[in-house]
């Protein structure tokens, strides 16, 4: 018995293979608009989607930061580094005065970023504040070692990498709703800018760095 014709050789269909393989980035590009707009619009869990069992409490929908008007010491404002994506750990600090509270969610924040071992740095670290200055007000640093002199000091020898941004007082609290509830709350950014989880003092530190792990694994780059 003869074998029956091999029809997947015929023009016709190498013609179809080519458009298949031609249409491929379009149909990527409209599944990832499609993908991100349920995202924003918060009608998809996505990290819930992936299958971890977060411990932080998802932003939904998420929050854009470049259109909350930060600004850096230079008057630059925020945008993301897109050339170096970066997770970023995001502590807001309400008062002027960063007393006992303030440093020691600065400190955590620190040790989870100094935990994070070779992918560190896919990690970044940014504290927003209203104020025109903030004041370093303790009488004890968190690790023990000696009061730097004033908050500028405290960040150049304790929290090497900290950026600080500045926002006015009336977006300020309309982008962090939850600290009326929860002041001593902080978020976490992704890469291009969104704000999409938050964390308290009931999530443990180990928790964190898990999140922290399987987010950078799953993401790009």
């Amino acid at each position: 018995m003869s074998n029956p014709p091999d029809l997947s050789a015929g023009p016709g269909n190498g013609r179809l293979t080519l458009a298949l393989i031609a249409g491929i980035p379009v149909i990527m590009i409209l599944a990832s608009s499609w993908l991100w707009y349920f995202v924003v619009n918060g009608k998809l869990d996505i990290v819930g989607a992936l299958g971890t069992s977060n411990s932080g409490m998802l932003v939904q929908p998420p929050r854009p930061a470049p259109e909350a008007g930060w600004t850096n010491g230079d008057g630059e404002a925020f945008t993301p580094n897109l050339e170096t994506p970066l997770w970023v750990m995001v502590i807001p600090q309400a008062g002027a005065s960063c007393d006992a509270v303030c440093e020691s969610r600065l400190y955590e924040a620190r040790q989870i970023h100094q935990s994070l071992g070779k992918e560190l740095g896919r990690v970044g670290r940014l504290l927003v504040t209203p104020a025109e200055a903030l004041e370093l007000n303790v009488t004890a640093l968190s690790d023990g070692r000696p009061v730097p002199e004033n908050f500028a000091a405290y960040v150049a020898t304790e929290q090497r990498g900290l950026t600080v941004w500045h926002s006015d007082a009336a977006t300020f609290d309309a982008f962090f709703t939850e600290l009326a509830a929860e002041p001593r709350s902080w978020y976490l950014m992704d890469p291009n800018g969104w704000i999409m989880m938050r964390y308290d003092p009931s999530v443990h530190y180990k928790d964190v760095i898990s999140d922290l792990k399987f987010l950078i694994k799953n993401s790009n780059g």
